[in-house]
């Protein structure tokens, strides 16, 4: 890379225009507005937060809206937009290199590069990851001719899948006991999955903005996923996208505790050996998935929804970060990598500080949005040589969101993650209608799942974080006919 010579060199570059990055330079230039920053990212649209909304000390609520980069340099002067990939980090000589062969150099960089889908298997015409926007358009456009699907995977963007899919047989293979494992507990689950069988409630909002804004390829184009991975997709990211097969039903049946075995082609079975594999009467299908659990279907096709692995690769060549256990950049409570003055947010780093004992990371978009605000607030202290104290949204894991149309908050430790035996959980279901599950630990307090319009998130966060003994209440602590929020106002 030597004799190089950058072409301009910023006080801050930031790579990656989802959520993490971008509120990262929103944060930068808002606070030293005379300071130059790039925002280096692969496509020409960005990631915005919008209808921001604090709920309470911890909870935020807010939509995902992709936007053209010209809405960002239009709000901030100091801003120079670079719409290219990146092809080599050279930390020792702080310049970055772009896929199209240009150089910057910057005193200040933020990894914000977010991750990418953890695929079944690399190329294959028949597995579908779904991760940004052009990978859900390829989705809705091979769905319209779709009778059976596979499903594989169980956190959020499975969940909204086999829930928003319709006129066509769904078959969801899941590795635990329990749906949405990463979300909640077998109760909560058990709660949902009559949503699965219901006829769905109208839609009578208004789908909030229009999503797809991705050009079409060219006729005779080849249309990449891999190289250019676009940003994540919003939590609401199949609104205004009509998710219908070709069959009138919509069917879902749910394979647990399985993995994928093999994936094979009509051709494979035919000319294989192993007569077992030969499915009975199954017809003919494109693709055939064999679980773990012995069973195989045939189907369309595979969507692939089994998370993310954060985004490391060009900026780890030649370099020395520190990398955790997930694949994720190391960072410190002051979102520093290893490597100095590197910093990274979002789904492309690890929090590797002493973490309160109510907050753990989860590669969600209040996370994203959270990491990239205090990036920013960080890397604007070390350059005007301000202390910084680690954030308080750190202080407490908190999340809404909706899944089969009900609101969602997890509060602490939703799950009793890492928590041992020696906690207790109080549950209160109203079938159809709400489910509350607390997790105490010593007569405390410390998580709580909320499905429907509990109108407990601002109480049951207040009892986390006043670490209030609550064994005088016991059971009554959920009793539907006392009101809890006039114990404790």
């Amino acid at each position: 890379l030597c004799g190089h010579i950058s072409e301009k060199t910023f006080k801050f570059v930031i790579v990656g225009g989802g959520i993490a990055g971008v509120t990262c330079v929103e944060q930068l230039s808002s606070q030293i507005p005379s300071s130059e920053v790039a925002l280096i990212t692969a496509g020409p649209h960005i990631k915005a937060v919008t209808n921001y909304k604090q709920v309470s000390r911890t909870l935020e609520e807010f939509d995902v809206e992709e936007k053209p980069s010209s809405v960002l340099e239009e709000k901030y002067p100091n801003l120079t937009f670079i719409q290219s990939g990146v092809k080599a980090l050279n930390t020792q000589s702080h310049f970055v290199e772009t896929t199209d062969g240009r150089v910057f150099g910057y005193e200040k960089l933020c990894i914000c590069s977010g991750g990418r889908p953890k695929l079944l298997t690399q190329d294959n015409p028949y597995v579908l990851g779904i991760r940004d926007t052009d990978s859900a358009q390829e989705f809705q456009k091979r769905l319209c001719k779709a009778k059976r699907i596979v499903v594989v995977g169980n956190g959020g963007i499975a969940l909204e899948l086999v829930y928003e899919v319709e006129g066509c047989e769904v078959i969801w293979a899941v590795k635990d006991k329990a749906i949405g494992n990463t979300f909640f507990d077998a109760g909560a689950a058990q709660f949902l999955i009559p949503s699965l069988e219901a006829d769905k409630p109208e839609k009578t909002a208004p789908c909030k903005r229009p999503r797809y804004t991705t050009e079409e390829p060219a006729p005779g184009a080849s249309q990449t996923f891999t190289a250019e991975p676009g940003s994540a997709l919003g939590p609401d990211w199949h609104e205004g996208i009509v998710l219908r097969g070709a069959e009138q039903v919509r069917q879902v049946s749910v394979e647990y505790q399985c993995e994928v075995e093999k994936i094979f082609t009509s051709e494979e079975l035919l000319s294989s050996p192993q007569q077992t594999l030969r499915p009975k009467t199954e017809g003919s299908w494109p693709v055939y998935v064999q679980l773990t659990n012995g069973k195989t279907f045939g189907c369309d096709f595979v969507v692939s929804a089994t998370g993310v692995v954060p985004n490391t690769e060009p900026f780890l060549h030649g370099n020395n970060f520190a990398l955790a256990d997930d694949g994720g950049l190391q960072v410190n409570d002051q979102m520093m990598t290893s490597v100095p003055d590197v910093y990274a947010a979002g789904d492309v780093c690890t929090a590797c500080w002493d973490h309160s004992p109510l907050w753990q990371q989860m590669r969600l978009w209040t996370q994203a949005r959270q990491m990239g605000w205090y990036a920013g607030r960080c890397m604007a202290a070390h350059v005007l040589s301000e202390q910084i104290e680690l954030d308080f949204c750190f202080e407490l894991f908190s999340h809404i969101t909706r899944f089969f149309n009900y609101k969602v908050v997890l509060l602490g430790k939703f799950n009793g993650q890492g928590l041992g035996p020696d906690h207790e959980l109080l549950v209160r279901c109203t079938k159809g209608q709400e489910y509350v599950k607390v997790v105490l630990s010593d007569g405390r307090m410390v998580g709580a799942v909320l499905i429907g319009e509990t109108d407990l998130e601002e109480t049951f966060e207040n009892l986390i974080l006043n670490r209030m003994d609550l064994t005088p209440y016991g059971e009554d602590l959920l009793n539907p006919d006392i009101d809890i929020e006039d114990y404790f106002d």
